[in-house]
């Protein structure tokens, strides 16, 4: 049987909450739930579909990926993809479009995952706290307040989850660097 993965960064524990509190009072305003179906995350590889029997072959191969490198990851206020998709915006780094780059291309040639080098989007990285659920009409009007609002917080890149999707995304492995 076939299972959903991903792989991302979750920040750490009062960056998460911080994130969390803003979905959750998205979802008591406003009803949105799309994003509450994940933990707060930057996606580094879009979802794609593994053999649960051969998940364990999945975070060993993940497990060998090398990215020494520790770096700050910077949030820094909101930003949206009009008009369905509003996030907290991630200051652009060459070291974390290295750390994207070299994933994507270990997991094309160790995992044979090639939905990331089709994506003509590019690297975007974000953490979205509405989405899917979020409807035109009320995306203009909550992003007027989301445009001109603060937010800020740093941390320190240590590594990266594996996600799979349940009846939500869970963490199901985490690798340190």
């Amino acid at each position: 049987m076939n299972k959903k993965y991903f792989i991302a960064i979750i920040p750490p524990e009062n960056v998460f909450k911080k994130i969390e509190s803003i979905k959750q009072e998205l979802f008591t305003a406003h009803g949105l739930k799309g994003a509450l179906r994940s933990p707060a995350h930057i996606t580094l590889h879009r979802p794609f579909e593994w053999k649960t029997e051969k998940e364990n072959e999945l975070i060993q191969t993940l497990g060998q990926f090398m990215f020494e490198r520790r770096f700050v990851i910077e949030l820094k206020n909101y930003n949206c993809f009009r008009p369905r998709i509003i996030f907290v915006d991630v200051k652009k780094s060459g070291d974390l479009n290295d750390l994207h780059l070299k994933l994507s291309g270990y997991a094309r040639r160790q995992l044979g995952l090639f939905n990331e080098a089709e994506d003509m989007r590019g690297f975007k990285p974000h953490v979205t706290v509405a989405f899917r659920d979020l409807k035109k009409q009320l995306f203009y009007k909550l992003w007027e307040g989301y445009e001109k609002a603060e937010f800020e917080e740093n941390f320190d890149f240590t590594g990266f989850c594996l996600l799979r999707l349940e009846t939500k995304w869970e963490i199901i492995h985490e690798f340190s660097i």
